[in-house]
């Protein structure tokens, strides 16, 4: 458990933190005393998202609207965060596009576009984001199994969340002399968000999924926002170029498991 004050006197800046695992970051950091800056492309959903951070924890935070893949947009969000906040202590890329698609189905300009949000779109976050940022900054990326397991259906996902993966270790290599923190936070399967509601959209499917799962249950957001925080902290304070996966096991596999007895489950 996280003491109260874990994050206290900090700034963060949060890429896509108007929804799902984002948000719920925004949320945890919030809670430990960090002030929050969300970001999203929708102006409105952005606002809605500051003020739950507010209500649900009584933190500080400010909302903007800007897309990953417009460098532009990106630099005026994270100079209005600094303008709000001081200098960030932390940085969260967690933007994010995805669909199912077999790769004879993908465009060009549907695999660009996936590239684009998740890998151009982190670059752009923490190459900005390297002038707005203490010397002792924490940058976080939100990576995926989808980075070292391949996965039919997500050839565009698999090549981007790779990419994001080499990034953040050659980062940590480039940045770590001045004292700034590069790492990745490995996602498994995420109860109660649109990505799991489109992976298993029945209770088959989800039964099916689960058992793919050495840890038997779906994360919650809090597994993911607690894994945020640790990074972010002095805790992981030499915790530097890791791809932290939260996963239940997932990357593991299932093979073997049902050569197991009943009574070593």
């Amino acid at each position: 458990m996280f003491a109260q004050n874990t994050l206290e006197g900090k700034s963060a800046f949060i890429a896509g933190g108007t929804s799902g695992i984002n948000l719920g970051i925004a949320k945890g950091m919030a809670q430990l005393g960090a002030r929050v800056a969300v970001v999203g492309r929708n102006p409105e959903k952005a606002e809605n998202a500051a003020r739950e951070i507010i209500d649900e924890t009584g933190g500080k935070a400010i909302a903007f609207s800007a897309d990953v893949r417009e460098p532009e947009q990106v630099d005026a969000a994270l100079s209005g965060a600094v303008k709000e906040f001081g200098a960030l202590n932390i940085i969260v890329s967690g933007a994010a596009g995805n669909f199912f698609a077999p790769a004879v189905s993908i465009t060009p300009k549907g695999f660009k576009t996936v590239v684009d949000i998740d890998l151009i779109g982190t670059y752009q976050v923490f190459h900005l984001g390297f002038s707005h940022c203490t010397d002792d900054a924490s940058m976080i990326a939100i990576t995926a199994p989808q980075a070292v397991m391949p996965m039919p259906g997500q050839a565009h996902v698999c090549a981007a969340k790779a990419g994001i993966n080499m990034l953040i270790k050659t980062l940590a290599l480039e940045w770590g002399p001045r004292g700034i923190r590069v790492n990745g936070i490995s996602p498994g399967a995420i109860d109660n968000t649109e990505g799991l509601d489109r992976l298993a959209p029945s209770e088959a499917d989800r039964q099916h999924w689960l058992k793919r799962l050495a840890a038997r249950r779906f994360a919650d957001k809090v597994d993911i926002a607690n894994a945020a925080i640790y990074l972010a902290s002095d805790l992981g304070g030499y915790v530097n170029g890791s791809i932290l996966t939260v996963d239940g096991g997932f990357e593991l596999g299932d093979a073997g498991a049902d050569c197991l007895t009943p009574t070593d489950r």
